[in-house]
């Protein structure tokens, strides 16, 4: 058998490649989840196919790996500068460039053979999908309002979820939880820019947080509001009932919290923030959950 001297190198590449695809940090993969969960369970009026929901989960987990690694190529020299980033494994050389492009190809590839096995239109959103995953990491080169295209990359998976439970387009209230959740992501990926502003400023770049100013946490506050009230009215239009209501009260209260704590801009905090959104989307699913029970 090799000895541990000989593997010792082959641990520290394998762990090298668990953080360029953040397996190590999985609140992303959290933030991801949560809309489709959202969408499979209201589209399902309770627990949906099970055969569906992990290729979801699969999905989820190799579409947020495959944006990391896109994400840490678009950024190599810039993470270099920001103190939170500068020890990703391309930023500091532990990885080459051209082996993250190769593992997206090959993480897109996997999630491609998922949505293979779903119906045709779901198989169809999944190339927009794709495409905004892959170029939102640039996006910040060219205007201040990247988190607007994160958003549009994270909420596209509610109407890919419903239209492959229904096979259909969805209905308005899809398309309302569609925008409700683009909010969402601005406010939470608006807060993580507030972490890094002033480095980002340093290195050139963009961002919702750097345009607002100090204006900042009153915008986070509207776009958590306009999530909040955007995911009542869709429980309006579906008719649920109270314990849909206390899972959105719970989001509220935990968004609530947030605002104060960023209140005097301090990064740690924005991050922290940041990272308490998993809580927020995991207590609106779980008010979905007890409602269809």
């Amino acid at each position: 058998m090799p000895s541990p001297a000989t593997l010792a190198p082959v641990r520290r590449r394998l762990r090298a490649y668990v953080r360029l695809v953040r397996l190590d940090r999985p609140v992303g993969i959290w933030l991801l989840l949560w809309p489709p969960m959202w969408s499979l369970w209201l589209a399902a009026g309770g627990w949906p196919p099970t055969d569906l929901l992990a290729i979801f989960v699969a999905g989820v987990v190799l579409m947020r790996s495959a944006g990391c690694a896109i994400n840490d190529y678009a950024d190599r020299d810039l993470d270099r500068h920001i103190a939170r980033t500068q020890d990703r494994p391309l930023a500091c050389g532990e990885i080459p460039p051209r082996d993250a492009l190769w593992v997206t190809a090959v993480l897109l590839a996997l999630a491609f053979g998922l949505a293979w096995q779903l119906p045709r239109l779901t198989l169809l959103l999944a190339f927009p999908a794709a495409l905004l995953a892959v170029t939102y990491p640039f996006a910040k080169r060219f205007h201040h309002m990247p988190q607007v295209h994160l958003g549009l990359a994270f909420a596209w998976s509610v109407p890919m979820a419903i239209s492959a439970l229904t096979e259909t387009w969805p209905h308005a209230w899809g398309w309302l939880a569609f925008a409700a959740t683009v909010a969402w992501v601005v406010a939470y990926d608006t807060l993580y820019a507030m972490a890094d502003r002033q480095e980002d400023l340093q290195a050139g770049n963009r961002s919702t947080a750097i345009l607002l100013g100090r204006m900042d946490v009153p915008a986070v506050a509207l776009l958590h509001g306009a999530f909040l009230g955007g995911m009542a009215l869709v429980g309006l239009r579906l008719e649920l009932g109270a314990a849909y209501y206390a899972g959105l009260a719970a989001a509220a209260a935990l968004a609530a919290r947030q605002l104060h704590a960023v209140r005097d801009r301090k990064p740690e905090r924005c991050f922290q923030a940041f990272k308490n959104n998993a809580w927020v989307g995991g207590a609106i699913w779980v008010g979905i959950v007890l409602d269809a029970l």
